[in-house]
């Protein structure tokens, strides 16, 4: 009886042969060195916000950007409307390709002074954990985006960090995570991120990394990046790697030290005559980045 080659192994294969990988070395372009196992993938903020989900996955099996986060209310159409063989529908495209749904990225946050609001976000967070699950991903990004100045500045910090443990807790029985994005021209301050998660008790809430201006203010990025790094999961988000002036050498030397092993996500959001050159050219500065971490 003849062994049938999968669609996985078949596109993994067409990827090899397109690329002209010798022998020698297969697989040097998409596979993960032993040493460091950061992975390159992409967000659909702008780059893949008007793909549907076909040509989203294609365009990533054809640049090699082999893991996606999903971004709410975009082309791709994965939200929490789609009804239960929908859903199963957007896993198995993922089961069948090489690319990896990472998990979804929403826009929930836990800051308003407002009850109604809060509860409101905390409960359709819920649901798209429930969706996460159902499509095969394995986490939720949500973020806070600022510390009311009507507020006591520790109140909505003990706030933020009790609605984490809630969604933390209800995503503990459905195998997820709960990413929280350093986000907010407040709350990406790392101080105020680190005074959130030293109220966070559930172990499946994580920092992902976002890559902001505000990391390099004092008392600098490794100082911040210590204040961080016991609760970094396993996404963080970069931005073009071409045109941003950010030490993402120095990022990535740091992460290499906690033995990070998750997603390094593209979040592009300046415009490009061509995404999926773009993308391509993005993998090549990556793996030249990744080829050159040293650990302090």
């Amino acid at each position: 009886m003849k062994n049938k080659l999968s669609r996985r192994d078949f596109i993994q294969n067409s990827l090899v042969a397109g690329i002209g990988i010798s022998m020698v070395r297969p697989l040097t372009l998409f596979s993960i060195p032993k040493k460091e196992q950061m992975k390159l993938g992409l967000v659909t903020y702008q780059w893949g916000r008007d793909w549907d989900l076909p040509t989203l996955i294609a365009n990533c099996e054809q640049t090699g950007l082999l893991g996606v986060e999903l971004r709410t209310q975009h082309a791709h159409g994965v939200e929490t409307s789609l009804s239960p063989a929908q859903r199963a529908e957007v896993k198995k495209r993922f089961a069948d390709s090489i690319v990896t749904c990472v998990g979804y990225g929403s826009n929930f946050e836990y800051h308003s002074p407002d009850k109604a609001a809060l509860r409101e976000n905390i409960e359709q967070t819920k649901e798209y954990i429930k969706l996460c699950k159902d499509i095969g991903a394995t986490g939720i990004k949500v973020k806070p985006n600022t510390l009311p100045s009507t507020v006591p500045r520790e109140k909505t910090i003990a706030q933020i960090a009790a609605s984490l443990n809630e969604v933390g807790k209800f995503a503990q029985d459905y195998g997820q995570l709960v990413r929280v994005e350093v986000h907010g021209p407040i709350t990406a301050e790392i101080p105020n991120m680190k005074a959130i998660f030293d109220q966070v008790t559930e172990k499946n809430v994580k920092v992902c990394w976002n890559s902001n201006e505000l990391d390099l203010a004092a008392p600098g990025f490794a100082e911040n990046f210590d204040m961080l790094k016991e609760w970094i999961g396993d996404t963080v988000h970069i931005r073009q790697l071409n045109i941003d002036d950010y030490p993402y050498q120095e990022l990535l030397n740091s992460l290499s030290t906690i033995n990070y092993s998750g997603w390094i996500l593209l979040e592009a959001g300046e415009e490009v005559p061509d995404r999926i050159a773009g993308m391509k050219e993005h993998l090549s500065l990556f793996n030249s980045l990744k080829a050159n971490i040293t650990r302090k």
